[in-house]
């Protein structure tokens, strides 16, 4: 046998190295399941080929035979919202080209949730029991230690505006940022390393243009009910309240279409069967949780690459 398909064929040491990382990562999610079944959630299993995504021109899509691989299992979650379950949630990979680095791969697990007659800040509220929930179940107790620094999960955790957080930490407002188009570019440089290092906290309150699944703050409509949750500089999730108006949503698409459009970026067709189901789908909220991330915490990686079997270079 040659010599190279031999060692091809040998054991990962990387592999057996992580074993106890991969055993954690399995307790985790029998604690997950757990958390959501005691809380009368209805696990849900939906098809990962979808024939067409939601427009969004910060995610590329991977292609699949005429259709693609879901970036989320949100279209067809909420046409089960619409059917009338009230409170599901999945498990499941989600797939993004070109997303690859020390804290994203192009192939991510994912749990999401949605309840109906809950907002943004109930989702706070379940994302917080939620990851004590782990944490008590794993013997961390109250305090966990990632990279160094121990993070006090000690309710209640902070929850701050994204207004307040540039006025915080950001080199200028997050009115400037947006007008200068530096938004992204302060959030992600200035303000996100800076999230959740000694506690917990929830971004929330994002500007309606960065929430365009998100319904817009009554009283507030430049303000889209968002949130995300940060710990140990970890961006975790990312929860709405759901936009449930069809017409609004179909003139949101149309606009990031366009702009998808002018990156030069792929523009399928719109989900048309997701948007005549929203019309029918109730008042509710839902969150997006990156399990991959979620462990990396609990095993105190400092790579997503600890945390999964195989990196997409060992395939």
């Amino acid at each position: 046998m040659d010599a190279s398909l031999k060692n091809s064929l040998l054991p990962n040491v990387r592999h057996a190295h992580h074993s106890k990382v991969l055993a954690r990562r399995a307790d985790l999610l029998r604690w997950v399941r757990g958390f959501f079944a005691d809380a009368g959630y209805l696990e849900v299993e939906t098809p990962v080929r979808i024939p067409a995504p939601l427009p969004e021109a910060h995610i590329e899509v991977v292609a699949a035979d005429g259709w693609v691989l879901q970036p989320s299992p949100e279209i067809c979650m909420k046409r089960l919202l619409a059917a009338g379950h009230e409170k599901i949630f999945q498990i499941c990979k989600c797939f993004r080209k070109a997303e690859r680095g020390r804290r994203h791969l192009p192939e991510m697990t994912m749990l999401e949730w949605y309840a109906v007659g809950e907002t943004y800040l109930d989702l706070m509220t379940r994302c917080e029991e939620l990851v004590r929930h782990i944490a008590q179940g794993q013997g961390v107790g109250r305090t966990i230690l990632y990279q160094g620094r121990p993070i006090d999960l000690t309710p209640s955790w902070e929850r701050l505006t994204v207004a307040d957080a540039f006025t915080r930490h950001g080199s200028l407002s997050m009115p400037a940022a947006l007008a200068q188009g530096r938004f992204d570019a302060v959030m992600g440089l200035e303000i996100e390393p800076r999230l959740g290092l000694e506690r917990p906290v929830f971004l929330y309150d994002y500007p309606a243009e960065r929430g365009s699944l998100a319904r817009p703050k009554p009283g507030d409509p430049c303000l889209a009910e968002r949130f995300e949750l940060y710990i140990g500089g970890l961006e975790l999730c990312n929860g709405f309240s759901e936009l449930n108006d069809a017409a609004e949503q179909r003139r949101r698409f149309a606009a990031e279409q366009e702009l998808m459009q002018a990156r030069g970026m792929p523009v399928h067709r719109l989900p048309e069967k997701f948007l005549a189901a929203l019309s029918h789908m109730p008042p509710c909220a839902g969150n997006a949780l990156g399990i991959d991330r979620l462990v990396m915490l609990f095993t105190d990686a400092a790579a997503i690459d600890e945390v999964v079997a195989f990196t997409p270079e060992e395939l």
